[in-house]
Protein backbone atom coordinates (compact mmCIF):
# COMPACT_ATOMS: atom_id res chain seq x y z
CA UNK A 1 0.00 0.00 0.00
CA UNK A 2 0.77 3.60 -0.85
CA UNK A 3 1.83 6.00 1.66
CA UNK A 4 3.42 8.56 -0.45
CA UNK A 5 -0.11 10.10 -1.23
CA UNK A 6 -1.30 13.62 -0.43
CA UNK A 7 -5.02 13.81 -0.56
CA UNK A 8 -6.32 17.02 -1.33
CA UNK A 9 -10.13 15.86 -2.10
CA UNK A 10 -13.29 18.15 -1.62
CA UNK A 11 -15.07 15.80 0.08
CA UNK A 12 -15.04 13.00 1.54
CA UNK A 13 -11.67 14.00 2.55
CA UNK A 14 -8.62 12.46 4.15
CA UNK A 15 -8.54 12.28 7.81
CA UNK A 16 -5.80 12.14 10.15
CA UNK A 17 -3.75 9.09 10.34
CA UNK A 18 -3.91 8.28 13.51
CA UNK A 19 -7.67 8.65 14.01
CA UNK A 20 -7.57 5.94 11.12
CA UNK A 21 -4.97 3.62 12.81
CA UNK A 22 -6.98 3.57 16.26
CA UNK A 23 -9.89 2.42 14.08
CA UNK A 24 -7.84 -0.27 12.44
CA UNK A 25 -6.65 -1.43 15.60
CA UNK A 26 -9.75 -1.42 17.63
CA UNK A 27 -11.94 -2.73 14.09
CA UNK A 28 -12.37 -6.19 14.83
CA UNK A 29 -12.27 -6.07 19.35
CA UNK A 30 -13.58 -2.45 20.26
CA UNK A 31 -11.72 -2.07 24.31
CA UNK A 32 -11.45 -5.75 24.50
CA UNK A 33 -14.99 -6.38 24.45
CA UNK A 34 -14.99 -8.62 21.60
CA UNK A 35 -17.08 -7.27 18.74
CA UNK A 36 -16.09 -4.39 16.87
CA UNK A 37 -17.66 -0.95 17.76
CA UNK A 38 -20.12 -1.22 14.81
CA UNK A 39 -21.87 -4.25 16.60
CA UNK A 40 -22.01 -2.73 19.99
CA UNK A 41 -25.92 -1.87 20.40
CA UNK A 42 -26.67 1.90 20.63
CA UNK A 43 -27.93 1.91 23.93
CA UNK A 44 -25.13 -0.06 25.15
CA UNK A 45 -22.20 1.46 27.68
CA UNK A 46 -19.54 0.90 25.33
CA UNK A 47 -20.77 2.87 22.50
CA UNK A 48 -22.63 5.16 25.06
CA UNK A 49 -19.12 6.49 26.37
CA UNK A 50 -18.27 6.96 23.00
CA UNK A 51 -21.26 9.22 21.96
CA UNK A 52 -21.06 11.11 25.19
CA UNK A 53 -17.08 11.45 24.94
CA UNK A 54 -17.65 13.04 21.15
CA UNK A 55 -20.16 15.21 22.17
CA UNK A 56 -18.03 16.79 25.35
CA UNK A 57 -14.99 17.09 22.72
CA UNK A 58 -17.08 19.20 20.47
CA UNK A 59 -18.40 21.46 23.06
CA UNK A 60 -14.86 22.05 24.36
CA UNK A 61 -12.86 22.31 21.48
CA UNK A 62 -16.11 25.07 19.83
CA UNK A 63 -16.86 26.31 23.51
CA UNK A 64 -20.42 25.30 22.61
CA UNK A 65 -22.29 27.42 25.58
CA UNK A 66 -24.99 25.77 27.70
CA UNK A 67 -27.71 26.96 25.68
CA UNK A 68 -26.73 25.32 22.97
CA UNK A 69 -26.81 21.73 21.94
CA UNK A 70 -24.87 19.46 19.98
CA UNK A 71 -26.66 16.87 18.11
CA UNK A 72 -25.30 14.16 15.77
CA UNK A 73 -27.81 13.34 12.48
CA UNK A 74 -27.55 11.59 9.52
CA UNK A 75 -28.67 12.90 5.98
CA UNK A 76 -25.86 15.50 5.00
CA UNK A 77 -26.27 19.15 4.78
CA UNK A 78 -28.93 18.79 1.52
CA UNK A 79 -30.97 16.93 4.24
CA UNK A 80 -31.01 20.29 6.51
CA UNK A 81 -31.19 22.36 3.80
CA UNK A 82 -34.80 20.67 3.78
CA UNK A 83 -35.12 20.32 7.61
CA UNK A 84 -34.54 23.84 8.36
CA UNK A 85 -37.42 25.63 6.70
CA UNK A 86 -39.37 22.16 7.87
CA UNK A 87 -38.85 23.28 11.32
CA UNK A 88 -38.92 27.17 10.99
CA UNK A 89 -41.14 27.79 7.58
CA UNK A 90 -43.77 25.59 7.60
CA UNK A 91 -46.24 27.09 9.71
CA UNK A 92 -45.54 30.46 7.82
CA UNK A 93 -42.86 33.54 8.20
CA UNK A 94 -40.05 34.24 5.82
CA UNK A 95 -35.92 33.38 6.23
CA UNK A 96 -33.05 35.88 3.91
CA UNK A 97 -30.79 33.43 2.45
CA UNK A 98 -27.49 35.03 1.45
CA UNK A 99 -26.29 32.92 -2.00
CA UNK A 100 -22.93 32.44 -2.26
CA UNK A 101 -22.26 29.61 -4.15
CA UNK A 102 -23.64 26.57 -5.11
CA UNK A 103 -24.67 24.80 -2.23
CA UNK A 104 -26.41 28.28 -0.63
CA UNK A 105 -28.25 28.05 -4.19
CA UNK A 106 -29.64 24.40 -2.90
CA UNK A 107 -30.37 25.46 0.41
CA UNK A 108 -32.60 28.60 -1.08
CA UNK A 109 -34.05 25.98 -3.21
CA UNK A 110 -35.06 23.97 -0.83
CA UNK A 111 -36.69 26.06 1.76
CA UNK A 112 -38.24 27.58 -1.31
CA UNK A 113 -41.17 24.63 -1.70
CA UNK A 114 -41.36 24.78 1.66
CA UNK A 115 -41.88 28.31 2.76
CA UNK A 116 -41.22 31.90 1.97
CA UNK A 117 -37.84 32.81 0.87
CA UNK A 118 -36.13 36.07 0.38
CA UNK A 119 -32.31 36.47 -1.03
CA UNK A 120 -31.06 39.02 1.49
CA UNK A 121 -27.82 39.38 -0.79
CA UNK A 122 -25.56 37.61 -4.00
CA UNK A 123 -21.52 36.95 -4.17
CA UNK A 124 -22.04 36.82 -7.61
CA UNK A 125 -20.10 38.84 -9.92
CA UNK A 126 -21.38 40.48 -13.50
CA UNK A 127 -20.70 37.15 -15.19
CA UNK A 128 -22.77 34.98 -12.68
CA UNK A 129 -19.69 33.80 -11.51
CA UNK A 130 -18.95 33.68 -7.23
CA UNK A 131 -16.26 35.39 -6.53
CA UNK A 132 -16.65 37.83 -3.58
CA UNK A 133 -18.33 37.42 -0.19
CA UNK A 134 -21.08 40.42 -0.38
CA UNK A 135 -20.45 43.25 3.17
CA UNK A 136 -23.32 43.63 5.76
CA UNK A 137 -23.99 47.20 3.82
CA UNK A 138 -24.54 45.14 0.82
CA UNK A 139 -27.17 43.24 2.78
CA UNK A 140 -30.87 43.95 2.50
CA UNK A 141 -32.56 41.58 5.52
CA UNK A 142 -36.33 41.16 6.71
CA UNK A 143 -36.49 42.65 10.34
CA UNK A 144 -39.36 39.81 10.44
CA UNK A 145 -37.50 37.36 8.86
CA UNK A 146 -37.50 33.92 10.84
CA UNK A 147 -34.00 33.42 10.42
CA UNK A 148 -30.47 34.65 8.33
CA UNK A 149 -29.13 31.64 6.48
CA UNK A 150 -25.50 31.71 5.55
CA UNK A 151 -22.56 29.07 3.83
CA UNK A 152 -19.75 30.16 5.55
CA UNK A 153 -17.26 28.23 3.31
CA UNK A 154 -18.10 27.78 -0.24
CA UNK A 155 -16.46 24.07 -1.61
CA UNK A 156 -17.05 24.72 -4.99
CA UNK A 157 -16.19 28.69 -5.52
CA UNK A 158 -13.43 28.86 -3.20
CA UNK A 159 -14.71 31.87 -0.79
CA UNK A 160 -15.18 32.19 2.71
CA UNK A 161 -16.50 34.63 5.02
CA UNK A 162 -14.02 36.62 6.93
CA UNK A 163 -16.37 37.61 9.66
CA UNK A 164 -19.89 36.78 9.55
CA UNK A 165 -22.90 38.97 8.70
CA UNK A 166 -25.46 40.51 11.49
CA UNK A 167 -29.54 39.62 11.57
CA UNK A 168 -31.11 42.77 11.89
CA UNK A 169 -32.46 42.01 15.22
CA UNK A 170 -31.36 39.99 18.03
CA UNK A 171 -34.75 37.87 17.74
CA UNK A 172 -33.71 36.90 13.94
CA UNK A 173 -31.38 33.33 14.91
CA UNK A 174 -28.09 33.46 12.08
CA UNK A 175 -27.92 30.09 11.03
CA UNK A 176 -25.01 28.55 8.93
CA UNK A 177 -23.72 25.96 6.94
CA UNK A 178 -20.35 24.84 7.61
CA UNK A 179 -19.81 21.40 6.03
CA UNK A 180 -16.39 22.62 4.99
CA UNK A 181 -14.57 25.22 7.61
CA UNK A 182 -15.92 24.02 10.32
CA UNK A 183 -13.21 23.32 13.54
CA UNK A 184 -10.93 25.06 11.15
CA UNK A 185 -10.69 27.98 13.90
CA UNK A 186 -12.05 29.04 16.65
CA UNK A 187 -16.18 30.75 16.58
CA UNK A 188 -18.10 32.49 18.53
CA UNK A 189 -21.24 29.67 18.68
CA UNK A 190 -23.04 31.75 20.75
CA UNK A 191 -24.06 34.05 18.02
CA UNK A 192 -25.53 31.14 15.96
CA UNK A 193 -28.89 29.95 16.37
CA UNK A 194 -27.92 27.32 14.48
CA UNK A 195 -24.89 25.78 12.70
CA UNK A 196 -24.73 22.16 10.97
CA UNK A 197 -21.58 20.44 9.28
CA UNK A 198 -21.91 17.14 7.03
CA UNK A 199 -18.65 15.56 8.97
CA UNK A 200 -16.98 14.71 5.68
CA UNK A 201 -14.45 16.97 5.52
CA UNK A 202 -12.93 18.34 8.94
CA UNK A 203 -15.04 16.17 11.26
CA UNK A 204 -15.19 12.39 9.97
CA UNK A 205 -16.39 10.17 7.74
CA UNK A 206 -19.34 10.99 5.70
CA UNK A 207 -22.75 9.82 6.85
CA UNK A 208 -22.45 12.20 10.32
CA UNK A 209 -23.91 15.55 10.08
CA UNK A 210 -23.06 17.39 13.20
CA UNK A 211 -26.00 20.28 14.17
CA UNK A 212 -25.24 22.87 17.17
CA UNK A 213 -28.55 24.78 17.91
CA UNK A 214 -29.96 27.03 20.29
CA UNK A 215 -32.22 25.26 22.73
CA UNK A 216 -34.36 28.31 23.05
CA UNK A 217 -34.98 28.10 19.30
CA UNK A 218 -35.56 24.44 18.22
CA UNK A 219 -38.30 23.42 21.01
CA UNK A 220 -40.33 26.61 18.87
CA UNK A 221 -40.28 24.33 15.89
CA UNK A 222 -43.03 23.01 13.93
CA UNK A 223 -45.27 20.66 15.81
CA UNK A 224 -46.72 19.60 12.68
CA UNK A 225 -44.07 17.41 10.79
CA UNK A 226 -42.86 14.02 11.95
CA UNK A 227 -41.48 13.93 15.21
CA UNK A 228 -38.06 12.12 13.27
CA UNK A 229 -37.44 15.25 11.44
CA UNK A 230 -38.17 17.78 14.36
CA UNK A 231 -34.95 19.06 16.15
CA UNK A 232 -35.99 19.13 19.00
CA UNK A 233 -36.92 15.30 19.03
CA UNK A 234 -32.99 14.39 18.76
CA UNK A 235 -32.32 17.29 21.14
CA UNK A 236 -34.64 15.42 23.87
CA UNK A 237 -32.74 12.17 23.24
CA UNK A 238 -29.13 12.64 23.10
CA UNK A 239 -29.56 11.91 19.84
CA UNK A 240 -30.31 8.41 20.31
CA UNK A 241 -33.96 8.97 19.07
CA UNK A 242 -33.68 6.32 16.52
CA UNK A 243 -30.17 4.54 15.63
CA UNK A 244 -27.71 6.77 14.63
CA UNK A 245 -24.24 6.03 12.45
CA UNK A 246 -22.71 4.65 15.62
CA UNK A 247 -19.27 3.92 13.31
CA UNK A 248 -19.20 7.28 11.63
CA UNK A 249 -19.35 8.79 15.45
CA UNK A 250 -16.99 6.65 16.56
CA UNK A 251 -14.37 7.36 14.06
CA UNK A 252 -14.94 11.47 14.24
CA UNK A 253 -14.55 11.08 18.36
CA UNK A 254 -11.18 9.86 16.82
CA UNK A 255 -10.46 12.95 14.64
CA UNK A 256 -11.72 15.24 17.59
CA UNK A 257 -9.34 13.78 19.77
CA UNK A 258 -6.56 14.66 17.31
CA UNK A 259 -7.86 18.05 16.73
CA UNK A 260 -7.28 18.20 21.00
CA UNK A 261 -3.96 16.55 21.07
CA UNK A 262 -2.68 19.28 17.93
CA UNK A 263 -4.14 22.34 19.98
CA UNK A 264 -7.68 23.09 19.40
CA UNK A 265 -9.32 25.35 17.34
CA UNK A 266 -6.99 28.00 17.79
CA UNK A 267 -3.85 25.63 16.85
CA UNK A 268 -5.84 24.94 13.79
CA UNK A 269 -6.81 27.82 12.77
CA UNK A 270 -2.49 28.70 12.33
CA UNK A 271 -2.32 25.60 10.50
CA UNK A 272 -4.83 26.50 7.90
CA UNK A 273 -4.44 30.40 7.49
CA UNK A 274 -0.05 29.21 6.91
CA UNK A 275 -0.86 26.33 4.52
CA UNK A 276 -3.42 28.85 2.34
CA UNK A 277 -0.60 31.52 2.49
CA UNK A 278 1.77 29.27 1.03
CA UNK A 279 -0.34 27.92 -1.68
CA UNK A 280 -1.91 31.83 -2.60
CA UNK A 281 2.02 32.55 -2.50
CA UNK A 282 2.24 29.92 -5.37
CA UNK A 283 -0.08 31.59 -7.47
CA UNK A 284 0.35 35.15 -6.85
CA UNK A 285 3.93 34.66 -7.39
CA UNK A 286 3.31 32.40 -10.77
CA UNK A 287 3.48 35.91 -12.60
CA UNK A 288 0.21 34.73 -14.55
CA UNK A 289 0.70 30.86 -14.88
CA UNK A 290 -1.34 30.05 -12.33
CA UNK A 291 -4.20 32.52 -11.28
CA UNK A 292 -6.74 32.50 -8.56
CA UNK A 293 -10.38 34.21 -9.84
CA UNK A 294 -11.79 34.41 -6.49
CA UNK A 295 -11.16 38.25 -4.61
CA UNK A 296 -8.53 38.23 -2.02
CA UNK A 297 -10.27 39.31 0.91
CA UNK A 298 -13.16 36.48 0.12
CA UNK A 299 -10.18 34.08 -0.66
CA UNK A 300 -10.79 30.25 1.40
CA UNK A 301 -8.53 28.73 3.44
CA UNK A 302 -9.90 25.57 2.99
CA UNK A 303 -10.94 25.41 -0.57
CA UNK A 304 -7.72 27.39 -3.02
CA UNK A 305 -9.19 27.06 -6.32
CA UNK A 306 -6.71 28.41 -9.43
CA UNK A 307 -6.79 28.08 -13.09
CA UNK A 308 -4.05 27.63 -15.79
CA UNK A 309 -3.48 29.30 -19.69
CA UNK A 310 -6.03 26.87 -21.27
CA UNK A 311 -7.65 23.52 -20.41
CA UNK A 312 -5.54 21.24 -21.86
CA UNK A 313 -2.57 22.27 -19.24
CA UNK A 314 -5.57 21.99 -16.91
CA UNK A 315 -5.81 18.06 -17.31
CA UNK A 316 -2.41 17.46 -17.83
CA UNK A 317 -1.79 18.86 -14.42
CA UNK A 318 -4.52 17.07 -12.78
CA UNK A 319 -2.93 13.77 -14.68
CA UNK A 320 0.84 14.66 -13.58
CA UNK A 321 -0.37 15.85 -10.18
CA UNK A 322 -2.13 12.56 -10.40
CA UNK A 323 0.87 10.21 -10.95
CA UNK A 324 2.90 11.84 -8.39
CA UNK A 325 0.91 11.15 -5.54
CA UNK A 326 -0.87 14.98 -5.33
CA UNK A 327 -4.68 13.25 -5.59
CA UNK A 328 -8.06 15.43 -6.04
CA UNK A 329 -6.57 18.29 -7.39
CA UNK A 330 -9.46 18.30 -10.48
CA UNK A 331 -11.97 21.59 -9.96
CA UNK A 332 -15.56 20.89 -9.17
CA UNK A 333 -17.18 19.63 -12.43
CA UNK A 334 -19.76 22.74 -12.89
CA UNK A 335 -16.85 25.41 -12.90
CA UNK A 336 -13.92 23.39 -13.97
CA UNK A 337 -10.07 24.78 -12.81
CA UNK A 338 -7.95 23.24 -10.38
CA UNK A 339 -9.04 22.95 -6.52
CA UNK A 340 -6.89 21.96 -4.14
CA UNK A 341 -8.59 21.33 -0.71
CA UNK A 342 -6.74 21.91 2.57
CA UNK A 343 -8.56 20.59 5.21
CA UNK A 344 -7.19 20.05 8.91
CA UNK A 345 -6.13 16.46 7.97
CA UNK A 346 -3.24 18.48 5.19
CA UNK A 347 -0.34 18.87 6.60
CA UNK A 348 2.06 21.74 5.44
CA UNK A 349 4.27 18.95 3.94
CA UNK A 350 1.47 17.87 1.63
CA UNK A 351 0.96 21.92 0.18
CA UNK A 352 5.17 22.07 -0.18
CA UNK A 353 4.84 18.79 -2.24
CA UNK A 354 1.96 20.63 -4.24
CA UNK A 355 3.86 24.13 -4.79
CA UNK A 356 7.11 22.35 -5.68
CA UNK A 357 5.31 20.41 -8.28
CA UNK A 358 3.57 23.44 -9.63
CA UNK A 359 6.60 25.64 -10.28
CA UNK A 360 8.00 22.59 -12.14
CA UNK A 361 5.17 22.23 -13.89
CA UNK A 362 5.14 25.63 -15.06
CA UNK A 363 8.78 25.54 -15.98
CA UNK A 364 8.01 22.49 -17.65
CA UNK A 365 5.20 24.23 -19.48
CA UNK A 366 5.58 27.76 -19.93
Amino acid sequence: MSTNVANFNAGPAGLPRPALVQAAEELVDFESTGISIMEHSHRGKAYERVHNEAIELFRSLLGVPDSHEVLFLQGGASGMFALLPMNFLSDGGSADYVVTGTWSEKALEEASLIGTTKVAGNGANADGKFTRIPSQAELTLDPGAKYLHITSNNTIAGTQYRTFPKPPSANIPLVADMSSDILSKPIDVSKFGLIYAGAQKNLGPSGVTVVIASKDWIVQGSKRIPKIFRFATHAANNSLYHTPPTFGIYLMRNVLRWVRDQGGAAQMAKRNEDKAQALYAAIDGSHGFYTCPVEKDARSLMNVVFRLPSEDLEKNFAKEAEASGLIGLKGHRSVGGMRASIYNAVGRAEVDRLTSFMAEFQKQNS
